[in-house]
């Protein structure tokens, strides 16, 4: 038969041919990765997703993963870096938060998601006693990436409803005294584009103490405390003013001062009706309710406005706090930490002659909670307001030391809720990224305290001299800046530091005795 190959000497196949089943079998045949490769790689890819993917050979599917993720996490290290404040803007906006919210569930989900993956394509032909292993590191690895997303996103909603509860769009409230802040543009190619404290030295915040609740009728401020924040140290001067204060001025440009020439009085310095503490609440009543212009809280912007002319400063926002509901605050930070001189009185009635039945007992570094922490702020049996004065700047000063970023993620939930039910202000949310920044410094800075007492370096709360007040606070300011300076000056100081005001004294605590 013409060109017939010798079959016995050749052996050869068509190209489309498929090869014997043997030799199939040795070529695709790879050897199944150890479990222990599997272990490791399914947790390597738990921390780094994409990374047991791509060693599970789904390389594609695992590039991706890596490289989405991998840029995410790079894209929000430039974004810090570069525009801090925007990035925090984005962080305390309430639309934000609930879509954050709800990207951090499915987050979470799509991570549990590529940790199943990645294991079952990397263990290979498991044993019984391998796959029982494996289920329950997938599970633990599964947990430990679901259980921080999900507290992540509750956390993220609870901040939600309470950020728009408390603070409100610049958009959505009226103050008469609320200040605009303008970021100013630095030079072009600089890291900081922005610089939000430009042109604003201090930040004056004042803090109100009210007494409103059940068997009262408005609101009484008996806290009044204007805190001076140095805007690129966080030093601090802490300004108190007697609640009795009485004659307080008004400036002369502002529609308030027709109403009431010679200061907020009736003529009679032991008015109380005309004092300090009373001025929230009666003098809305005495004026037209548009008199600064549209506002939402004329009493508060009336303080603002008075205790800005008695003591020199621009006061920029107030912050009013009830405190019946204080106790709250300070539970939820989970107590505040004291140094107790004296006896302090819980409850008791000066006037009706009432003893109290409790006491705080001196001690050093106690740790109170929130019902003992008011007592220690409010306590006067047997006192004076000036006392009470005194200890209420230690409270302040507490709270900013305990209100450390350990202690407060600890509680943030109990925290954000006390905050919602007593915390009122004018400052609007778009200012919250710049507060967070600067309470940061203020945490680190150096604070100095005045309390205006009567009968003490010139001081009368019946008739006080406005001039001096000016002056004491002036040079408090200065001394924060410069306590080292002060301290080596030789000269009375104006302030004093409150750590050292704050401190235990053995000897005075010695001394004390429970007033009957």
């Amino acid at each position: 038969m013409p060109n017939q190959r010798d079959q016995g000497s050749w052996s050869w196949r068509l190209p489309d041919e498929s090869p014997a089943p043997e030799h199939r079998a040795h070529e695709d045949a790879t050897p199944p990765p150890s479990f222990r490769r599997a272990v490791a790689f399914t947790i390597a890819g738990t921390a780094i997703p994409g990374l047991g993917l791509i060693a599970g050979r789904r390389r594609i599917i695992g590039s991706i993963i890596l490289g989405l993720f991998a840029a995410t996490v790079l894209a929000l290290g430039i974004y810090a870096a570069v525009d801090r404040q925007d990035l925090l803007a984005h962080a305390l906006d309430p639309k934000t938060l609930r879509r954050a919210a709800l990207a951090l569930v499915i987050i979470g989900l799509v991570w549990v998601a590529i940790i199943i993956a990645s294991h079952l394509s990397l263990r290979g032909r498991p044993t019984r006693g391998q796959r029982a292993f494996g289920g329950f590191l997938v599970g633990l690895l599964s947990f430990a990436v679901a259980a921080p997303m999900a507290v992540a996103a509750h956390y993220s909603y609870v901040t939600a409803s309470s950020v728009g509860a408390v603070f409100k769009s610049e958009n959505e409230t009226k103050s008469a005294t609320r200040p605009t802040l303008e970021a100013t543009q630095t030079a072009p190619g600089e890291p900081n584009p922005q610089d939000p404290w430009a042109g604003k030295p201090r930040l004056n915040v004042l803090l109100l103490g009210g007494d409103a609740g059940p068997g009262r009728v408005g609101t009484r401020t008996d806290t009044v405390i204007l805190a001076s924040i140095n805007t690129k140290t966080g030093d601090t001067a802490l300004i108190s003013l007697p609640r009795n204060t009485a004659r307080m001025p008004f400036p002369s440009r502002s529609p308030l001062h027709k109403y009431y020439p010679y200061g907020f009085t009736s003529g009679n310095g032991q008015n109380a009706e005309y004092f300090l503490n009373a001025m929230y609440r009666n003098v809305p009543r005495s004026v037209p309710k548009d008199i600064l212009g549209p506002t939402d809280n004329l009493g508060a912007d009336v303080l603002k406005l008075s205790v800005g002319e008695a003591t020199g400063l621009r006061v920029d926002y107030y912050v009013l706090i009830n405190l019946e509901g204080f106790s709250k605050m300070i539970n939820a930070l989970g107590g505040i930490k004291l140094n107790i001189n004296t006896y302090i009185p819980i409850g008791g009635d000066t006037d009706r002659h009432i003893p109290p039945k409790e006491y705080l007992k001196p001690g050093p570094n106690q740790k109170l909670n929130g019902r003992s922490a008011l007592w220690y702020a409010r306590g006067r049996y047997g006192s004076d307001d000036f006392a009470r004065m005194d200890r209420q700047r230690c409270v302040i000063n507490a709270i900013i030391k305990q209100a450390n970023p350990t202690n407060m993620l600890a509680r943030y939930e109990d925290i954000v809720k006390a905050g919602k039910q007593l915390v009122y202000t004018d400052m609007p949310r778009e200012v919250l990224p710049l507060m967070v920044d600067l309470s940061l410094r203020a945490k680190d800075g150096n604070v100095r305290s005045v309390v205006f007492k009567s009968g003490v370096d010139g001081f009368s709360s019946g008739n006080p001299n406005f001039s001096l007040m000016r002056k004491r606070v002036k040079a408090a300011i200065s001394e924060s800046k410069h306590p080292k300076a002060t301290k080596k000056s030789g000269v009375k100081p104006q302030s004093e530091s409150v750590n050292d005001a704050c401190a235990y004294d053995p000897k005075v605590a010695a001394t004390s005795r429970p007033y009957r």
